[in-house]
């Protein structure tokens, strides 16, 4: 059993997200919108879904690439992960990028995105002038092998 989370329609024609098996992590998001979308190679176009959440205090709605639609038509979050922080109550809309040479169409009632709700752990960010000591220290990209 999951932890309730309200959906708002915005528009009558909205789909409520569902998920695509029992063990699924993220709900698919669908496309809401008066007509289909065109989508140039190398461009972005935001893509709405017509629903407003109420994502519990301490949780996070992060939005994700549906599989197929990534490695089939090269559709996109174009921020690759969106974050829909619990306080947020305006529509739900995915910044879909097209990474494929060829133009692509989004249509109204397509699953454009998954949607997972997650618990989060907030930081108390503290300044310091002294960072405890790593076996790795500053090494950065690369730092730890290719292999």
């Amino acid at each position: 059993m999951g932890i309730p989370v309200k959906v708002k329609k915005l528009r009558e024609d909205a789909v409520i997200p569902t998920y695509g098996s029992e063990y699924s992590a993220g709900c698919d998001l669908y496309a809401c919108m008066d007509e289909d979308v065109c989508i140039m190679p190398g461009r972005t176009e935001i893509i709405k879904t017509g629903l407003a959440m109420e994502i519990p205090e301490g949780y996070a709605g992060l939005i994700y690439a549906r599989s197929g639609l990534a490695t089939k038509k090269g559709l996109a979050p174009a921020n690759k992960v969106g974050v829909v922080d619990s306080d947020y109550r305006g529509e739900i809309m995915v910044a879909l990028h097209n990474h494929s040479d060829e133009e692509r169409t989004v249509e109204k009632g397509e699953r454009i995105a998954q949607l997972v709700i997650t618990p989060f752990l907030k930081a108390d960010l503290m300044e310091t002038e002294e960072l405890g000591e790593t076996g790795r220290g500053t090494g950065g990209f690369g730092s730890t092998g290719s292999k």
